[in-house]
C-alpha cells in the first residue's frame, strides 16, 4: 500500500512540474544614476522625473512579442498598449506577429493622445468598456491627470 501511495505522489509530482507555466521574465533594466539629485515635492512632477527617465528603445530577445514587451513595467504596463510600438516602427515590422530577436524598437513616450490610445487599446483587442488604459499604466504625466489618476 505504502508503495502505490509514493508511486501516486511522484506522478502527480510529476503532472504539476510538466504543466507549470513557463515564466518569461522582464529584461533586467540598466539604470545610470546621475550625480546632481533634485529634491521634487509635487508628486506630478516626481512622475514626470521618473516617465522621462524611462528607457525610450527596446531591443528584442528571443521569445518576445510586442504583447509582452509593452506589458512590461518600464515599457508602459498594458500589454492593449502594444499597436503604439508597431505603428512607431512600422519600417521594421511588417506583420505585428513576427518580430525577430535583436531588432531595435523606439518606444513612443510623448506624441500621441488619448484617442489614439484608446484606439490602440481597441485594435489590440481590449473590450469597449475597458479603452481607456488603467491607473497603473505607464502613460504620460498629463494624460494621467486629464484621466483623474493620481500620482
Amino acid at each position: 500500500m505504502k508503495k502505490l501511495t509514493l508511486l501516486a505522489i511522484a506522478m502527480c509530482v510529476m503532472l504539476a512540474w510538466g504543466c507549470s507555466k513557463k515564466v518569461q521574465s522582464e529584461p533586467e533594466v540598466v539604470v545610470v544614476e546621475e550625480t546632481e539629485t533634485t529634491v521634487v515635492s509635487d508628486p506630478m512632477e516626481l512622475y514626470k522625473a521618473e516617465y522621462d527617465a524611462l528607457p525610450v528603445n527596446h531591443t528584442v530577445t528571443k521569445g518576445e512579442c510586442l504583447w509582452w514587451i509593452s506589458e512590461y513595467k518600464h515599457i508602459y504596463n498594458d500589454p492593449f498598449m502594444w499597436p503604439l510600438i508597431y505603428k512607431a516602427n512600422r519600417d521594421q515590422i511588417k506583420n505585428p506577429d513576427l518580430i525577430y530577436p535583436g531588432q531595435q524598437f523606439e518606444i513612443p513616450r510623448y506624441g500621441f493622445n488619448l484617442d489614439e490610445v484608446k484606439a490602440a487599446r481597441k485594435e489590440a483587442g481590449a473590450s469597449w468598456q475597458a479603452l481607456e488604459p488603467s491607473a497603473d499604466a505607464v502613460i504620460p504625466a498629463e494624460m494621467r491627470a486629464a484621466m483623474g489618476y493620481s500620482f
